[in-house]
């Protein structure tokens, strides 16, 4: 793997920031989410309509909030409403994507960020769901960024906090979970994954620069689809990095 100018935080937040369209309505995590939206905010999605969990809807985000019930999620916003009134929001259909993080991840998108280990008796206490259960359940389209390596694309997950495509095809329509609905893309610090739509299960649609395709299946326990054709993410640019150190996170709590 070739040594990049740039850290992999910034790459997954660059690329995370093309995905959404403009005009879109986002149900943002903590963390990385926060950064891969004020980034898309700040360039080529200015209409984007951000919310947060603890009630903050269209903010505009002066520097990097520490967590979604952080005071900031509310700067300048549009309405400041509560966490019953965005899930239900999401829940009537009206948002878009849901962004959020992950311990773990298996090949139908369920994602795990409660325990690692046996439940009674982890080896890891995670945050737990929050609202992760509500944003994947309930937003048409899910967002997941987080480190890949074999531990967290695992073949089975240590817990089942956020759905994905459960096991497979129906599966969340037959859990009750609104038709159309799931996950739709996992960005990490070596490209970025989607799923096919006839078995479900996920499959490689990008790597980032000075990656390859034996890089992501190393990092991957489960098999991986790749189709025959996979295209190259494009390079954060001088005025992404920029805006990442000087303006969205100048304290360098998730940019370092």
């Amino acid at each position: 793997m070739q040594k990049q100018s740039f850290s992999p935080v910034e790459q997954m937040a660059s690329v995370t920031s093309k995905i959404i369209e403009d005009g879109a309505t986002v149900l943002t995590g903590s963390g990385l989410p926060m950064i891969a939206m004020a980034l898309a905010l700040r360039t080529r999605t200015p209409n984007v309509t951000i919310i947060f969990e603890a009630g903050g809807i269209a903010p505009q985000i002066p520097v990097l909030p520490i967590s979604v019930s952080d005071s900031r999620t509310f700067h300048r916003a549009i309405m400041a409403t509560s966490l019953d009134c965005v899930m239900s929001t999401a829940q009537q259909g009206y948002v878009d994507y849901g962004m959020l993080g992950a311990a773990q991840i298996d090949m139908y998108g369920n994602i795990n960020t409660t325990a690692i280990g046996p439940y009674e008796r982890p080896k890891a206490r995670l945050p737990g769901s929050g609202g992760g259960n509500d944003v994947g359940s309930l937003c048409w389209k899910t967002i997941i960024i987080m480190q890949q390596d074999k531990k967290r694309f695992s073949r089975k997950l240590d817990f089942l906090t956020t759905p994905g495509y459960l096991d497979g095809p129906g599966a969340r329509e037959r859990a009750g979970l609104p038709e159309g609905t799931g996950p739709y893309r996992v960005v990490t610090q070596l490209g970025v994954m989607g799923f096919d739509e006839a078995t479900k299960r996920m499959k490689l649609l990008a790597v980032h620069p000075g990656v390859t395709i034996d890089d992501v299946k190393a990092n991957t326990e489960f098999e991986l689809i790749v189709p025959p054709e996979v295209s190259v993410t494009s390079l954060p640019t001088r005025e992404e990095i920029r805006l990442l150190h000087e303006e969205i996170d100048p304290s360098h709590f998730v940019i370092r």
